[in-house]
């Protein structure tokens, strides 16, 4: 039996909601037929979904490569600026950010959850799960300096280092390699830092659960102890809760 509220009643008859409403559209847009379009663009979804998904990890990295161009660019524009700016790469900085959170927002709906218990001014280590492609750090990274205007330093793998073209990005958002003395001096000083425990072999090793793979490391405990602060972030698929 069909449900009373889920019904429209023309003339003697009764149908579904959704019929009569593809009835209405039809009406209005004049258009014949309109559910046999509707179900063919379902199917055309359906076929394209698995390309959708392929192309995202390729176009998240041209999306890097697009950004690292840019910063080429404003150096060689502000290369003057340079001897009498302390904040060069400010703007660069802002551009791009604005770029993410835009592709953040549009491709993902990302969303930050406590935005506000990141401190205006002082430390705060920041502990994320690492991904195949940590994407919605780099969204995070983006809302921080937005919102807060200050950047984030972040502990990446020697071999991050090592990929072509990656040296002026990873200078401008004051990526590092450690070791742990350095993350205390850096939290010290009064900044964010970022540090994924589980690295590259999270990366690869979890799965679709985000299962935390962290094995022994307890480094960035040390480095909380340390340096005397305690901030705790976790990451999940589409948004960032702290």
């Amino acid at each position: 039996m069909i449900d009373k509220n889920q019904t429209c009643v023309a003339g003697q008859d009764s149908m579904p909601y959704m019929t009569c409403l593809i009835h209405i559209l039809e009406e209005w847009l004049g258009v014949e037929q309109l559910e046999d379009y509707l179900n063919f663009a379902n199917h055309l979804l359906w076929v394209f979904t698995p390309l959708i998904l392929l192309i995202l990890p390729y176009f998240t990295i041209f999306l890097l490569y697009l950004t690292i161009i840019f910063l080429h660019i404003y150096k060689r524009k502000n290369v003057l600026k340079e001897a009498y700016s302390h904040n060069l790469w400010d703007g660069a900085r802002k551009t791009v950010a604005t770029l993410w959170d835009g592709h953040a927002a549009v491709w993902h709906g990302y969303e930050v959850h406590g935005m506000e218990k990141i401190p205006e001014e002082g430390p705060a280590l920041i502990i994320f799960y690492h991904g195949a492609i940590p994407i919605d750090f780099y969204y995070f990274m983006a809302k921080i300096f937005i919102h807060k205007g200050r950047t984030c330093r972040v502990v990446a793998d020697h071999f991050v280092f090592k990929i072509p073209g990656f040296s002026l990005l990873l200078d401008v958002f004051c990526a590092l390699h450690g070791p742990r003395e350095k993350c205390v001096e850096i939290l010290r000083s009064g900044h964010l830092l970022a540090i994924s425990p589980g690295g590259v072999r999270e990366a690869l090793m979890s799965d679709e659960t985000y299962n935390i793979v962290w094995g022994n490391r307890k480094g960035f405990a040390q480095v909380a102890i340390d340096a005397k602060v305690a901030f705790y972030l976790k990451t999940a698929a589409s948004d960032f809760d702290i």
